[in-house]
């Protein structure tokens, strides 16, 4: 009987990674539809879980917060992933204090999180463990669209993300 079920299990997972199924991650999915895009940094998927980008904290645009650029990294957000299936890859911590699922997200190849702060649309939010292996490639895109003035750091003063 063990050596039946052992076998049913490896046909099982045969047959999902052939039709294109992912394993989970111990965090979560890591392939999804995104339903909504509640603001610059957060998503829900169809699923119902929440994601919270790792690394990255943009200006306010929900509950009432109209901060600087808020509105404008919330649509950029949106036109990147609302609607659209994206691969989530999760970092040291598995949630935050919200219980928001953190991780990285890509659409098409690209890395949501790494763009929202190269375009100027996020400051870096580094809360340990969450994202420590990749902080300082986070903070030179930062400190680029700085420089740059892209983004909030062209269009706010004060900056409503920095810290």
């Amino acid at each position: 009987m063990r050596a039946l079920r052992g076998w049913m299990l490896a046909v099982l997972a045969t047959v999902l990674l052939s039709c294109g199924g992912e394993p989970a991650s111990p965090c979560g999915p890591t392939t999804a539809q995104v339903a909504e895009a509640i603001d610059g940094d957060t998503l829900l998927l169809e699923g119902g879980e929440r994601i919270r980008y790792l690394l990255v904290d943009t200006p306010e645009s929900t509950g009432g917060a109209k901060d600087c650029f808020g509105p404008e990294a919330h649509a950029f957000n949106r036109g990147l992933v609302e609607g659209r299936r994206v691969t989530l890859a999760y970092g040291e911590a598995c949630t935050d204090r919200f219980g928001r699922l953190l991780a990285y997200v890509s659409v098409d190849g690209r890395e949501v999180n790494s763009l929202l702060v190269e375009r100027g649309h996020a400051c870096v939010l580094h809360v340990p463990p969450a994202g420590r292996a990749r902080r300082a490639e986070f903070e030179s895109l930062e400190a680029e669209a700085r420089r740059a003035r892209r983004g909030v750091w062209g269009a706010c003063s004060p900056v409503p993300c920095q810290r």
